[in-house]
């Protein structure tokens, strides 16, 4: 502000100036840094990278305890249904995705061809019977007629020994030894003649003429025969081997023809149930057959099945397949390969299907700390 001031005039008196009160504000001093505040800043710098690193470390070391998988399914014995006769199906007692228990019929095939074989193959094994019965009356007819020819022989020798001892002494000429000596040869040849035939015969008889009738070889190929007739009409009902869900019916068909061996149906075996946990090759290092495992179906989240390591896979899965993997060629690039673990577990009650997904955890009993330390 611009203050003018006038000059005063002659004779006139100049009032003291009245004193003014100035009040002088004296300039702030500046305020003292919060350090506490500071330094708790710089704490929990240091502090929160601490203990992350010491929490990781710590789950770090203490981890590394358990391999899991989630490469890993459940499965069940898978039966193939089929018959072990050719036919036409005549019944069909089955349906698609039915529960059935062992012995259960499934179908049947007609069994009038087969009864009619039975009855064939029992004919067969009488008239066996009947000709091992005819063998043993002829090496009976032989053993009379060798004996016969014995006694026959005897006595031809007897009279060419008394014309002989005639001759000997002078008293016959040698020419009346011709007819007994003839005589004689005959003799002998029929003699070695039913020799021969005592001898086919006892070989017809499996060269044992006291042979009883049903051990004779013909005899036991009858009865081969009819106990495979047997056989064959006991099949024309096919059952089911073992409890579980049949499947793939489609084309059980009454009316229609089955060859031998052709799969018709499947049979999903309920009561065996396990898990194959297809592990990396580097998890394998530390797992054991006896180990304790957790198994979880992702059809039952939240429900963990107790099991154990049973078996271990011999090779990976490439190695079975139909065209192995050709890693000798300028492109290779390595790929962790994956080996089936098995584990089993207890029965459970759960509606376990084959081919459900699980997740599956194998306790090793090491932690990593352990393994460093070499425990």
């Amino acid at each position: 502000m611009n203050t003018h001031v006038s000059e005063p005039k002659p004779g006139s008196t100049v009032p003291a100036p009245a004193e003014v009160a100035i009040d002088v504000v004296a300039p702030a001093e500046p305020a003292a840094p919060p350090r506490k505040r500071r330094s708790r800043r710089v704490l929990l710098m240091v502090a929160i990278p601490l203990l992350l690193a010491a929490g990781g470390g710590y789950f770090y070391l203490t981890g590394g305890r358990y391999e899991e998988t989630d490469n890993a399914y459940l499965q069940q014995v898978k039966v193939s249904i089929s018959s072990d006769i050719a036919g036409r199906i005549a019944t069909v007692n089955a349906a698609e995705n039915q529960m059935v228990h062992a012995g259960d019929v499934l179908f049947a095939i007609d069994a009038e061809p087969y009864r009619i074989a039975l009855d064939q193959a029992n004919a067969a094994l009488g008239s066996a019977r009947v000709n091992v019965e005819q063998l043993k009356v002829s090496y009976a007819t032989a053993q009379t007629a060798l004996s016969s020819a014995s006694s026959t022989l005897e006595i031809q020798q007897a009279t060419f020994d008394r014309q002989n001892s005639l001759v000997t002494q002078g008293i016959a000429s040698t020419a009346t030894l011709d007819q007994p000596k003839l005589s004689l040869q005959t003799a002998q040849n029929a003699v070695a003649t039913a020799g021969q035939q005592v001898a086919a015969a006892a070989a017809a008889l499996g060269g044992d003429p006291l042979i009883a009738t049903d051990d004779h070889p013909a005899v036991q190929a009858a009865l081969a025969q009819v106990a495979l007739a047997e056989r064959n009409l006991g099949k024309t009902e096919v059952a089911a081997p073992a409890d579980g869900v049949l499947s793939q019916v489609a084309s059980l068909n009454v009316g229609q023809f089955v060859a031998t061996g052709t799969t018709i149906a499947s049979l999903v075996e309920t009561s065996d149930t396990w898990v194959e946990a297809n592990f990396k090759e580097t998890q394998l290092g530390a797992i054991r057959i006896g180990m304790p495992a957790e198994v979880t179906i992702d059809a039952m989240p939240g429900i963990a099945i107790a099991g154990t390591v049973s078996s271990i896979g011999a090779a990976t899965g490439s190695e079975f397949s139909l065209i192995p993997a050709q890693n000798a060629t300028g492109n290779w690039v390595k790929v962790v390969q994956r080996i089936p673990v098995r584990i089993d577990f207890a029965a459970s009650e759960a509606p376990l299907r084959s081919g459900m997904s699980a997740l599956v955890s194998v306790d090793t009993g090491r932690s990593t700390l352990d393994k460093l330390q070499g425990k």
